[in-house]
């Protein structure tokens, strides 16, 4: 159950929104420190993406080397119905890997703001403008569908990226995308930068937002409102630093929120999430949201007796919409409804007395170790329905 003030600050916004979620989980969330998919790892999340709704599949950065290009080749060849897309430099030889590959479209970029190009490209806006010309040409001529991109939007001049999404039109780019590269932008600057991108485009526009400062899902949702028709994400937000736009987060948020249709099964949310943290072996946290292990968690006594007569007083969502499931925790702060809620699972009874007896047990209990195990639990019962 969400909150009536949502539609009122929406008051004029038509849902049903397309939107493309092109998930990039294989390529950027790899760059993750620390994280290397192997190829048969790949393949499962990939088809575990497809099957949960995903359209668009970033497999990877062909260019990086023969093991990653072999893996976004196996990638492209699923043949699961969602189009395979790649990452492409402004490089002839980034555009034959993609086209060796098989994939369906290669992700053109080139970095716009003044300090990439002083020091990373170390060239001139000028010579960045040939580059993307010559890498965008190159793939019209090996009939080769690209999208092009300029990284570190958020930092760049927008006379310049203007002049650039232009020519990339020109060239028969099939969608133009802004990137938020190191996470830096409000909702607000995010809002209308999408917004003067989407007034002089002639083809869909597209965002990639980084997580640095904990805004990427507001930054998606403000890129949707002010135009956007895609966004790339990446499973449980992993990638470089604070990671990107979580898969999870921004699917049920812009559905629930905005009404935004991108044809992902929220129910199959929870599964992916457990799968790619499994291959990336990297814990998820218990309080992630959407998927994270508390977070249809309830210990605290007034919360689970409120939670058992109507689930919706501490939840906004039900679990089963994401595939979740919800659980009561015993411990310190447990009060005697989740004590009765456990005793009526199997049908025992006690006394008014001996249910106070457990509960204090598991109070004190709780305070020592944390929380108290359903083990722990029935032995606590039985002493007190023995009189100890």
């Amino acid at each position: 159950m969400l909150s009536p003030f949502n539609d009122l600050a929406l008051k004029g916004w038509k849902s049903g929104k397309k939107v493309v979620l092109y998930d990039t989980t294989l390529r950027d969330g790899e760059q993750m420190p620390g994280v290397s998919f192997s190829k048969a790892q790949k393949l499962r999340i990939a088809q575990a993406l497809c099957d949960a709704g995903v359209k668009h599949i970033e497999a990877g950065f062909p260019a990086v080397s023969k093991r990653e290009a072999a893996a976004v080749k196996a990638v492209a060849g699923l043949r699961t119905g969602a189009e395979t897309l790649a990452l492409c430099r402004a490089r002839k030889g980034d555009v034959d890997a993609c086209v060796d590959c098989g994939v369906d479209i290669a992700l053109i970029f080139i970095a716009t703001s003044d300090i990439h190009l002083e020091h990373k490209y170390k060239c001139s806006r000028e010579r960045a403008v040939e580059m993307a010309l010559g890498a965008m040409e190159y793939a019209g001529e090996r009939g080769l569908r690209f999208t092009f991109s300029t990284e570190d939007s958020t930092r760049s001049d927008m006379g310049y990226m203007l002049s650039l999404n232009k020519m990339a039109e020109r060239l028969g780019a099939e969608r133009i995308g802004i990137t938020d590269t190191v996470g830096c932008a409000t909702p607000e600057s995010v809002a209308h930068l999408v917004g003067k991108i989407c007034a002089g485009a002639k083809r869909p526009v597209s965002a990639h937002l980084h997580n640095d400062l904990g805004l990427a899902v507001a930054n998606g949702l403000s890129a949707v409102r002010a135009g956007a028709a895609a966004l790339a994400t990446t499973v449980n937000g992993i990638g470089e630093r604070a990671g990107n736009l979580p898969l999870e987060e921004f699917a049920v948020a812009s559905e629930l929120l905005l009404g935004a249709d991108h044809g992902i099964d929220l129910s199959k949310l929870t599964s992916v999430s457990r799968l790619v943290a499994r291959a990336a072996r990297i814990e998820t946290p218990r309080n992630k949201p959407i998927v994270g292990g508390n977070i249809f968690a309830h210990e605290s006594g007034i919360h689970v007796a409120a939670v058992l007569n109507e689930p919706f007083t501490y939840e906004p969502i039900s679990p089963e919409l994401v595939g979740g499931a919800r659980r009561f925790v015993l411990g310190k702060h447990t009060g005697i409804a989740a004590i009765r809620m456990m005793l009526g699972s199997k049908k025992e009874r006690l006394t008014g007395a001996q249910e106070r007896k457990v509960l204090a047990r598991v109070k004190s209990r709780g305070e020592g170790n944390g929380s108290v195990t359903v083990k722990e639990f029935w032995r606590i019962v039985r002493g007190a329905g023995n009189g100890r």
